[in-house]
């Protein structure tokens, strides 16, 4: 008789055999079940956010795990009180900040892509000609148009010229096309100044993140460093123990 999959547990063709399902831990906060690899011994915290911890769970023990959610919003709440008794109020870049620390994404991004993606058509056009008045072409093509406009009413001067000097109808041309160019040009630089101010709370943001992360990595390789040392010192009186009992059977 064939055996069946009950009698076959170690069979290399099941795919439980090929990958177990990995152990779970029970989150000490939330009281979930994840994966180990997604939690964190309470011993490895570092004692700012351990501080937090024993406020609300008192009876904290070094074995006990808690889940990656939880530590990000123990870390949030640090940051918060952090930033609140270094800088005051907290401003919405501060909370920006914090959210993003708290659910682990990323904060960095193209201001200058976004930007031009927001754009309406109106506004394209306008920074369109703010750029092209702003070239050396403009200029060279207005200049050839004004000796053209001024050498053919002057060599026309028996005739009858549709400008005579002082060249009335140019100056009238050069007004309105002043008047419409200021205003397409101040949009054009109102947007760009727009677009720094983005670029620079973005960089801000940026900053005070790294800050902060670099801040909360020394904070943890200091507290790593204390834990190893204390591992040391225990681990050299376990063998002074150990060579005193030897001395004293000798």
């Amino acid at each position: 008789m064939c055996p069946t999959d009950s009698n076959r547990p170690n069979d290399p063709d099941r795919p439980e055999a090929k990958h177990p399902r990995p152990p779970e831990v029970t989150c000490v906060v939330c009281k979930k079940k994840f994966a180990a690899s997604r939690t964190t011994p309470v011993a490895l915290i570092r004692p700012s956010l351990l501080e937090r911890l024993r406020v609300d769970i008192p009876d904290l023990s070094a074995d006990d795990r808690i889940c990656d959610e939880d530590i990000g919003h123990y870390r949030s709440r640090y940051v918060a009180e952090l930033l609140q008794r270094e800088r005051g109020e907290l401003s919405s870049l501060d909370r920006e900040v914090i959210d993003t620390m708290a659910a682990g994404e990323l904060i960095s991004s193209n201001v200058a892509a976004e930007f031009e993606d927001r754009r309406s058509t109106g506004e394209r056009l306008s920074d369109a000609l703010a750029r092209f008045g702003g070239s050396w072409t403009f200029i060279s093509l207005f200049g050839v148009v004004i000796v053209v406009w001024m050498g053919a009413n002057v060599l026309a001067a028996a005739r009858e010229p549709f400008d005579p000097y002082p060249f009335i109808l140019l100056n009238l041309v050069l007004s309105c096309l002043a008047a419409i160019q200021a205003p397409i040009i101040l949009m054009s630089q109102n947007r760009q100044t727009e677009k720094d101010r983005l670029a620079s709370e973005n960089d801000y943001q940026v900053n005070l993140k790294a800050e902060l992360e670099i801040r909360h990595l020394h904070e943890k390789f200091d507290h790593l460093l204390n834990r190893q040392w204390q591992r040391l010192a225990e681990i050299q009186e376990i063998q002074v123990e150990i060579m005193q009992d030897i001395a004293r059977r000798r």
